[in-house]
């Protein structure tokens, strides 16, 4: 290659990230914040092994919103919330309310959510073994239908907001995620393994207003937030990125996005410092990125929501009953849940209705997001096949019913693999062509939503 040819190759690849402060504001954006921290001490979220409700508050906890319109008056919804997941009870109702009160069409919603393992037990319609006392439940229900007010009033504050805007695509990457899945004799370990893959990218999606001001900046980590197992309130490394990174942009709202983290965790972890420093270290991320050179986003949203069918390898009546006497409590108790409900004359379900969303901003950045806890396998094969432009994968979104592992982990069995179903009250783990159904879905949807 010639040096001019070579001068022209960097001019074309610089050219496509620029700085953008004089973009034109053909965008609508609102952002708004709320606090969604349990008013009292209810039975915490995550962990098996928990013993008692909780009993302090480290942080609060938020959801938090960027309503987006572009040029010809689509609109999107992005709402984060510090809370282990998203049940698909609670995004139903508010698809249905905020398209009867905003016009928003299922596509323009997307709940994501940080996977805090230190916010509130809610998620009821999964019978986890620790929700069986009736006044679990009803907190746990009561908190459900507090967050939804909490979550229909939010919406409604970010699109009263809507205000002249620009959009800007960063990124940087951070490097305290590491893969859990340590190959031991006989299997897998939770345990660190440095060897393992990862997905070390910081997206950002930035939103400007009048005067160069920031007025959001909503990230995303590929990483379990579970750092810490105490009983305390707390966002976890999440909230503490959000809280120092808005510290130092007064007026900004900062917005995290869990990734397919599912296989993912933060190192070292167990202690609130650690949290915290995890924080800081994505904050600088974050801020690392903006400092880069933007790639513009001009005012086109191209979106598309469909579920696909999941299939689950239910084990037999004779399985479920070899289990109630095995050394495992959790599998015993998974098998006594799925007995009961067979002895009602329930047939447990072959299938599963599982979500899966695009949204594309101006033609150049891709956001496909997923539900349940993807493992990091999805967003580097995504980001692979998809190569050309960013490619932004998210996990953890619009409704979390348990881990969704590739076929290499499905494979290699394990917690991720199906193991984790003894916590929950789906049947059995996926069937093998779990990640060619979802990769299919994937396909069709950027189809509909490639840019005309």
């Amino acid at each position: 290659m010639t040096l001019p040819a070579r001068l022209v190759l960097v001019f074309v690849l610089v050219g496509s990230f620029v700085r953008a402060a004089d973009a034109p504001l053909d965008w609508k954006a609102g952002v708004a914040s709320t606090v969604i921290t349990p008013t009292e001490f209810i039975w915490m979220a995550g962990y098996a092994s928990r013993t008692k409700p909780a009993e302090g508050k480290a942080q609060e906890l938020f959801a938090k919103a960027v309503a987006l319109e572009d040029g010809e008056g689509r609109r999107q919804l992005l709402i984060t919330l510090d809370l282990i997941g998203v049940p698909r009870t609670l995004r139903d109702g508010l698809e249905k309310r905020l398209g009867e009160k905003h016009g928003l069409r299922r596509e323009g919603l997307l709940l994501n959510a940080s996977h805090t393992h230190c916010g509130p037990e809610f998620r009821v319609a999964q019978k986890t073994s620790h929700l069986v006392d009736v006044q679990r439940k009803q907190q746990a229900e009561a908190y459900g239908l507090f967050l939804e007010e909490k979550l229909v009033a939010l919406a409604a504050d970010a699109f009263a907001q809507l205000a002249p805007a620009r959009l800007e695509y960063h990124h940087a990457r951070c490097g305290f995620a590491m893969n859990r899945r340590l190959p031991v004799e006989g299997g897998y370990k939770n345990a660190p393994y440095s060897e393992g893959p990862v997905d070390h990218d910081v997206p950002v999606l930035a939103v400007f207003g009048a005067e160069k001001q920031l007025r959001a900046a909503v990230f995303g980590y590929a990483c379990h937030n579970t750092t810490l197992s105490f009983y305390e309130w707390c966002g976890d490394f999440a909230g503490y990125a959000q809280e120092v990174f808005q510290a130092e942009h007064p007026g900004a709202t900062a917005l995290f996005v869990s990734g397919c983290g599912g296989d993912q965790n933060p190192y070292p972890r167990g202690k609130l410092p650690l949290a915290q420093q995890h924080g800081r270290t994505l904050a600088t991320a974050v801020q690392a990125a903006l400092d880069a050179p933007a790639l513009p986003l001009p005012a086109r949203l191209d979106a598309a929501m469909e579920d696909v069918q999941l299939d689950f390898a239910v084990p037999t009546r004779a399985e479920f009953e070899s289990r109630l006497t095995g050394s495992d409590k959790y599998f015993a108790s998974h098998a006594q849940r799925m007995l009961a409900r067979l002895d009602t004359g329930e047939t447990l379900p072959a299938h599963y209705a599982y979500p899966v969303q695009v949204v594309r901003f101006g033609g150049k950045l891709t956001l496909i997001a997923l539900g349940g806890e993807v493992v990091v396998d999805y967003s580097l094969r995504f980001k692979r096949e998809f190569a050309g432009q960013p490619v932004w994968v998210a996990g953890y979104s619009n409704d979390v019913m348990g881990y969704i592992p590739s076929l290499r982990v499905r494979k290699e069995g394990g917690y991720e693999a199906g193991d984790a179903i003894r916590f929950g009250n789906l049947p059995g783990p996926w069937t093998e062509d779990v990640e060619e159904r979802i990769a299919a879905k994937v396909r069709d949807l950027l189809a509909q939503t490639q840019p005309r």
